[in-house]
């Protein structure tokens, strides 16, 4: 089919105004995949920004639960009296009151100068444990009576009492009349630990 010089030009502008309307299809096309990328990848930023802050929130919930627990402890502690300074005085009270609840007829003990056990290192101040050793000589009726007197140590506060050892002998003596007399004698020596809190003390 052959087309006139005059259909030509009558067919000109339609094929220019096709050809254009191509070209804005497919740069519509190209516009409208490259918003989706667009979106896609912010979507994904998006999910991975939110997983980042869920995984944050869970460490510092998994923190928190720590410092609560910590701290817990630590006001048992300072409540027992086992934070802080050594507390003699108070060591002496408690084997008075134990002597007479537990009616020890003798109990002699000595307590040793403090020693440093060790040292560790934390923020914002170090944590130093120490001890004091107490040398224990106490006339017994019975095996009972020791572990009721070791009982009543730990639960006396003031220190956390480490039992390093503990040796029985019998005295020999026999019981005479209605009295009883001690038949064992035991001598311990028991560590007095306290723990020193840098940071606080500045």
């Amino acid at each position: 089919m052959n087309f006139t010089a005059r259909e030509i030009r009558q067919l000109a502008l339609p094929l220019l105004a096709c050809l254009a309307l191509l070209g804005a299809g497919a740069a519509l096309v190209a516009w409208t995949q490259g918003d989706q990328r667009a979106a896609a990848s912010e979507r994904a930023a998006v999910r991975a920004e939110r997983a980042q802050a869920r995984q944050r929130l869970m460490r510092i919930a998994e923190e928190e639960k720590e410092v609560k627990e910590k701290l817990e402890v630590y006001l048992r502690l300072k409540q027992l009296g086992i934070i802080g300074d050594e507390q003699r005085l108070e060591w002496a009270d408690a084997m008075t009151r134990i002597r007479t609840r537990r009616e020890l007829p003798d109990l002699r003990y000595r307590v040793e100068r403090q020693r440093l056990l060790s040292s560790v290192a934390s923020k914002p101040a170090s944590v130093d444990f120490y001890a004091s050793q107490m040398k224990v000589d106490v006339a017994l009726l019975h095996e009972g009576d020791l572990l009721h007197f070791l009982n009543d140590l730990r639960e006396s506060g003031n220190a956390y009492y480490s039992v390093k050892r503990c040796s029985l002998a019998r005295t020999g003596s026999a019981p005479t009349g209605v009295t009883l007399a001690p038949r064992l004698r035991a001598e311990c020596e028991i560590d007095l630990i306290t723990i020193v809190d840098r940071g606080a003390k500045s």
